[in-house]
């Protein structure tokens, strides 16, 4: 005796499924007509469909909801991967949650998944020397960059970048670009 195709089974029991749960598009979208599903009202019918060696069905892969799908997966690793680094660099809750949607509550985890310690306060504002030192740094990157003041998202990655080279918080950077902006000295 042959063995039974999984492939008729799988689909068999996503049918029932869907007729149980009052999902009939979903079994015509399938392919089943009035006739294939009067038949899965009949347990004799339906035995005989799920027992079938024979493959009954057939799979097409849609490949640009596939590819979506996995681009997705790649965008949310990008993200997780950004929110690490901001947070790495000493960015601040509120600017995780403007950049990327996190509540509170997730930066919290989120710095304890990556055992950073926990903030007490906020960072110290920037001494003369470091203020110079991230102006110039600053406007060479805007310049070489070709960043216009408007755009966050570039704004943020510079300012990424200066965090790492001046060892200085991201938040730090953050509010001092976001001052030379707001007062037009950009």
């Amino acid at each position: 005796m042959s063995t039974p195709h999984p492939l008729n089974q799988a689909v068999i029991a996503q049918a029932l499924h869907d007729l149980h749960n009052g999902q009939l598009r979903r079994c015509r979208s399938m392919g089943f007509g009035d006739k294939e599903l009067d038949a899965l009202k009949h347990p004799a019918l339906i035995s005989v469909l799920v027992n079938a060696s024979v493959p009954w069905c057939s799979v097409s892969v849609n490949r640009e909801v596939m590819d979506r799908l996995l681009n997705q997966v790649r965008d949310v690793q990008k993200d997780i991967a950004a929110v690490d680094r901001m947070l790495r660099l000493g960015a601040s809750t509120d600017m995780v949650s403007r950049f990327h949607g996190f509540t509170n509550q997730e930066v919290a985890l989120r710095r304890d998944v990556l055992g950073l310690p926990k903030r007490k306060g906020r960072h110290p504002v920037l001494d003369e020397a470091q203020d110079a030192v991230l102006w110039k740094q600053w406007k060479a990157g805007v310049a070489q960059r070709g960043i216009t003041l408007d755009d966050d998202t570039a704004m943020l990655s510079l300012a990424m970048d200066l965090a790492e080279t001046l060892a200085l918080p991201l938040s730090v950077i953050w509010a001092a670009i976001r001052g030379w902006i707001d007062q037009g000295l950009a």
